[in-house]
């Protein structure tokens, strides 16, 4: 009885380790990670003068497109490297080449998928955003709340619920607006954030009000 217990616990160890340490399509929900690119730049991005040189203009943009468990994510699940040939059918979705490759060997590579089909996603996914009017490219700063800002989005995108988005802020108590999170399933649908990215995000908007850069 002993021996079955301390083997029951051994593959179950082992199973949960496998997991965790990222198998490719082995996971809960993806997260499509949108910018504020404007405190990116302020930040930063000094050297970054493909997405941060004056009159570029960017607003919201992709960061990612991340496979993610209940808690924790996988990460680097496979050592295929990135191919050109793939940025290249897909122009300009991100706002610097260096994502491309970054994305795609950190996250990427743990969705089980092609490149060709896990940018096809991220393209969809990023295109599917409807984003209200005041945070489109907005000329000056503004300041807002997170229910604010989710009701903003919430009223874009019918169906949706507030737990389909999370909003992360930073600087000194989460002065500034820094990415918006939103969930889906695994066949690209909008789905609930687990309870783990919505914690997280709250708990970086320390302020009851932030503010929203403006674009340059």
């Amino acid at each position: 009885m002993r021996y079955l217990l301390l083997l029951t616990i051994f593959l179950f160890g082992f199973t949960h380790f496998s997991y965790a340490a990222g198998h490719p399509g082995k996971f809960d929900f993806y997260v499509l990670a949108m910018s504020w690119s404007p405190d990116y730049c302020a930040g930063q991005g000094d050297n970054d003068t493909q997405q941060c040189a004056i009159g570029k203009k960017l607003g919201l943009v992709l960061h990612g497109l991340w496979p993610q468990y209940q808690k924790g994510y996988p990460s680097s699940c496979t050592t295929e490297k990135f191919s050109n040939s793939s940025k290249e059918k897909f122009p300009n979705l991100y706002p610097s080449d260096s994502l491309y490759v970054h994305e795609w060997e950190k996250h990427g590579t743990c969705s089980g998928l092609k490149q060709a089909d896990y940018l096809a996603l991220s393209k969809k996914l990023k295109e599917s955003i409807v984003i209200p009017a005041q945070y489109k490219l907005p000329p000056k700063p503004f300041r807002t709340t997170v229910d604010e800002l989710k009701k903003a989005f919430l009223a874009t995108h019918s169906g949706w619920s507030k737990d389909f988005l999370a909003v992360s802020c930073s600087g000194k108590s989460g002065r500034f607006l820094k990415e918006i999170l939103f969930c889906y399933s695994l066949d690209g649908k909008a789905n609930s954030c687990s309870q783990e990215v919505l914690k997280k995000a709250e708990k970086s908007c320390g302020k009851k009000e932030f503010l929203v850069r403006n674009v340059k």
